[in-house]
């Protein structure tokens, strides 16, 4: 009966505590960039609209938990937000549908979010829906870019600077 007590006890330490040990290699790193849809005459019409290159400084955010990049298994996109700074008086109602790929030194680029029919009440913040594609490779590189494919659905007389939040769940090893 002891012996029985003791397997079940250990069995059960193992499970749980490989769990706990699993969430201490897995953390979010976020990211914010700005980009510029700027005024346009047309409508229906497909654009692409680059932001800048983004350093990923993951070296030291691994480092922060306790990780490297040889040692990280998995990196996915978790949430990309979209939040209209100005003008002040608009919303992302000017907007068809939208795409965000992302694009690094030596790798093919790949679409990440996406809203392919933006509601027209849909105001100053949109939350894209995202890929569940491993980004290992995108995300432990120096920098990485976006490239934003927008199709706006009236015309827009001023530009509209929006703000890219992402966040990147990470899943590693510890050291």
């Amino acid at each position: 009966m002891k012996n029985s007590i003791l397997i079940v006890f250990t069995i059960s330490t193992l499970l749980f505590g490989c769990k706990k040990a699993e969430e201490l290699t897995q953390f979010e790193i976020d990211y914010t960039t700005e980009v510029t849809i700027p005024s346009s005459t047309g409508i229906n019409l497909p654009f692409d609209v680059f932001t800048p290159d983004m350093e990923t400084n993951s070296s030291s955010a691994f480092a922060i938990n306790d990780t490297r990049k040889d040692k990280v298994e998995f990196i996915s996109l978790r949430k990309l937000q979209l939040v209209l700074k100005t003008p002040a008086n608009s919303d992302f109602s000017f907007l068809k549908s939208i795409e965000i790929y992302i694009d690094a030194d030596g790798l093919s680029e790949k679409r990440v979010a996406w809203d392919t029919e933006v509601s027209s009440s849909i105001g100053k913040t949109i939350n894209l829906e995202v890929s569940d594609e491993n980004l290992k490779e995108y995300i432990i590189k120096d920098e990485f870019n976006l490239r934003v494919k927008t199709v706006t659905d009236e015309v827009i007389t001023q530009d509209h600077i929006i703000d890219i939040n992402s966040t990147f769940f990470v899943d590693a090893k510890i050291l």
